[in-house]
Order: C-alpha cells, then sequence, then structure tokens
C-alpha cells in the first residue's frame, strides 16, 4: 500500500489529488511570458514554479504542447516586522515577466512588502581544470602548482537556475497589491493601498513615490488603491483604480508627484440601484489596458467594463458577471466572500477578454467613422459550480491565434475538499 502511495507521488499525479494539498499549496498567482512558451505561478508557500510549454509533435504539428515544470524556486520566506509586530506572509502576490534580452528570463515577484527581481537561466556546461582550487573546489597549495592549465568546459546534464538578482524592500508601510513593468523596460512601479512607487530596476535603495492619497488624518481616508498599470507603449502613462470604483489616468511628465490626474473615469450610480452592499461591489479589483493602449478594462465584483481612453463619461462595453448574485450578497457578506477579488485579462488580439468564468469575444474592427462593431458574447466556457471562484487569470498573449488561458478556482462549496485548488487551461 505504502509502495503505491509513493509511485503516484513520483508521477507527480498528486498535484490533482486534493488529499495532498496543504494551505502553502494554494496558487495565488500566475503569468505567461510574452511569448506564452513559459508560466509562471506563486503559491502561498512562497513558491515560485515556472512550468516550459513543450514543443509541438511531428505527428500532430496543430495540437498545443502541453506544460511541464522547467524550474521551482523559493521566491520569499516569512518575516517578522519586530518595530511593528507584524508577521509578514510569504505568499506570492502578483509576478510579472520582463521582455527577454538574451538567452536568460527575467521576472519579478513580490508578497505584501519586498519585491524581488529573479534571473532564470540554463546550464550546461562546467568549467575544469582550475589551477588554483582542485576538482572539489578546495583551494590548492600554491607551492605544489608546478605548471599551469588552460581550464576546459564540458558538457553536463542541463541544469536551470534561479538566482535572485535585485531585491527591492523597505518601500512601502502598507501591503503590496500590484506591480507593473514600464514599457521603457527600465522602471517599473509597486503599489500599495495609499500609495504608489516608482522604481528603477538596477538601483534597490531608492524609489520616487509618484501617487501619495494618505490624508493627514486618517480618519477622513474614503478611498484606497486596488491596482495599478503602466501604459503597454508610452512610458509616462499609467493608471490606477481605487475603492470607489473610479480610475484615474496619471501623466508622469506633468508633475513628480501626479496626485493631479489627466483623466476620471467612473460611471455614475443609479440612485434607484444603491445599496447597502453598493460601495463594497464597486470596488475595482483589478484594472488592464488593452495591447493597443486604446482601452482599459476594469474588473469588480459583478461587472467587467471595458473603457475608451477617448471618453471618461461611461464604459463602452459593461458584461454581467455572476448577476445571480446579486440576490445573494447578504449571505456572501455575512461569510466573507463578497470581499473576494478577482482579476480580468485580454487576449493577444484583444478579440477576448477573460473574468470569471465566461469568456467574451468582442470584434474590435474599426469602421470608418471610429465607431465599433457589434459585440458578441460566447458562452465559451461554462461554470464549474456556483460554489466556486475564479481569483486568479493569466493570458498568452499570441497576436496570430486566441488565447491560452490557465484558471485557478478555490472552491468554497462544503460539499468539496476545503482550500483545494484546481487549475485548468483552455484554447479557444
Amino acid at each position: 500500500m505504502d509502495e503505491d502511495i509513493d509511485t503516484r507521488k513520483i508521477n507527480n499525479s498528486f498535484l490533482r489529488d486534493h488529499n495532498y494539498a496543504t494551505e502553502a499549496d494554494i496558487i495565488s498567482t500566475v503569468e505567461f511570458n510574452s511569448t506564452g512558451e513559459l508560466l509562471a505561478t506563486g503559491d502561498k508557500g512562497g513558491r515560485v514554479v515556472v512550468f516550459q510549454r513543450e514543443q509541438e509533435s511531428k505527428n500532430q504539428p496543430h495540437r498545443r504542447g502541453e506544460y511541464n515544470v522547467y524550474s521551482t524556486f523559493q521566491s520569499h520566506e516569512p518575516e517578522f516586522d519586530y518595530l511593528k509586530s507584524l508577521e509578514i506572509e510569504e505568499k506570492i502576490n502578483k509576478i510579472r515577466w520582463l521582455p527577454q534580452q538574451n538567452a536568460a528570463y527575467f521576472l519579478l515577484s513580490t508578497n505584501d512588502k519586498t519585491v524581488k527581481l529573479w534571473k532564470i537561466s540554463e546550464r550546461d556546461k562546467r568549467p575544469e581544470g582550475y589551477n588554483l582550487k582542485d576538482e572539489d573546489g578546495r583551494i590548492r597549495d600554491p607551492t605544489t602548482i608546478t605548471a599551469l592549465r588552460v581550464p576546459v568546459l564540458r558538457p553536463m546534464d542541463l541544469m536551470v537556475e534561479a538566482t535572485p538578482r535585485r531585491v527591492f524592500s523597505n518601500a512601502h508601510t502598507y501591503h503590496i497589491n500590484s506591480i507593473s513593468v514600464n514599457s521603457d523596460y527600465e522602471t517599473y512601479m509597486s503599489t500599495d493601498d495609499l500609495r504608489i512607487n516608482l522604481w528603477h530596476l538596477e538601483i534597490t535603495n531608492r524609489s520616487f513615490n509618484i501617487v501619495d492619497i494618505k490624508p493627514a488624518n486618517m480618519e477622513e481616508l474614503t478611498e484606497v488603491i486596488t491596482a495599478a498599470e503602466f501604459h503597454p507603449n508610452q512610458c509616462n502613462t499609467f493608471v490606477y483604480s481605487s475603492s470607489k470604483g473610479s480610475i484615474r489616468l496619471c501623466d508622469m511628465r506633468a508633475a513628480a508627484l501626479c496626485d493631479n490626474h489627466s483623466k476620471f473615469f467612473e460611471e455614475p450610480e443609479d440612485p434607484s440601484n444603491r445599496s447597502f452592499f453598493s460601495e463594497i461591489i464597486s470596488s475595482i479589483s483589478d484594472v488592464k489596458f488593452s495591447h493597443s493602449g486604446r482601452y482599459l478594462m476594469t474588473r469588480d465584483y459583478l461587472t467587467v467594463k471595458v473603457w475608451d481612453l477617448n471618453m471618461e463619461s461611461k464604459p463602452l462595453e459593461t458584461y454581467q458577471v455572476h448577476d445571480y448574485l446579486r440576490s445573494k450578497l447578504c449571505s456572501l457578506y455575512e461569510n466573507d466572500c463578497i470581499f473576494d477579488k478577482f482579476e480580468c485579462v485580454w487576449n493577444g488580439t484583444d478579440r477576448y477578454s477573460l473574468k470569471s468564468f465566461v469568456i467574451t469575444e468582442r470584434d474590435t474592427g474599426v469602421n470608418p467613422q471610429g465607431e465599433l462593431a457589434d459585440l458578441k458574447r460566447l458562452d465559451l466556457l461554462a461554470e464549474f459550480s456556483r460554489n466556486t471562484w475564479l481569483n486568479i487569470l493569466a493570458s498568452k498573449a499570441d497576436c496570430n491565434h486566441c488565447t491560452e488561458i490557465l484558471c485557478t478556482a478555490n472552491f468554497r462549496s462544503p460539499e468539496t475538499v476545503k482550500n483545494a485548488t484546481m487549475a485548468a487551461a483552455y484554447d479557444f
């Protein structure tokens, strides 16, 4: 019996068995790199697992390959802030890939307080024939050296190494909720509840505060920052969303501190629909630029909205997500599920958007008058269950095809295993 269990663990099928899942194994974020060849996942245990896509089979050239484990490393460890008597979790909040410049890959990972830059590289050769140390790495006695040797590189089994290159810390008082790499590929920003900091990838001991909404009196605090993202093409432009359901577009050329926004996007609330839960469900949990940079997509608890940067008064499109939950908000409030955060994502052509378990196709063809063509909703993905809540989304940027989406869901139903995580990849 024990032998069978060991065999099951060895062939990795235990990853799909919820009986072996622990709290630390629950995936907290996922992110494809720009080509879709690599997929990075972060979990509550502070680990980052990078999957690599297999090459297409010669027998089935049109079949998409599977993703297998490429590298695994411990990104963050639990810490304790002795000044504030605060325990800092190791959970990975966000992962962002940097554009590939050479044979190595680089990614940013963050927990609540610290951002780290990691280098992932392959090594299939090892140096041999050192003069000052032996093959075991021990220093040799210089008096025993009678001749000089030229070191050579010998083939070895392929080894993937993950090396921390930069650690960006001690800049956030509150929990980091998002990071975004700039299109200049030299800077990135990290965002917490009240501030946004701008970092240079080569400088770890200094950052610039570009947004600060902290009031002099914390009792006057009315909203917090929930997400922020750089424009995909304009390195001076970024947006951030708030818990009040508003989005602010800022231009860093205007001032060093972007307290005054360039554009303000907010949909007026219908007084007839206002309730006790209105402010909670209107909080924006995610904001994403389209790849063209023309549109914004925002996600709140029950809707996904697409905004045109040239029209601030109302969203261009609004999609209802899980509308049946409107009648169950009271129960969701009692079990705290109403505070769950959800993400949204574009595919590589900006034609599809994914939110929760509904994929929407949007025709982005523009007519000569500049108006969007009709939209068509596709129910390509059914819900797993009404007791299932999608909390992580990732999109492969593929400009020639539709996207691959990876979803992870935490089951909150009492009939299912507690804290179990389920992942599935979809092609469409």
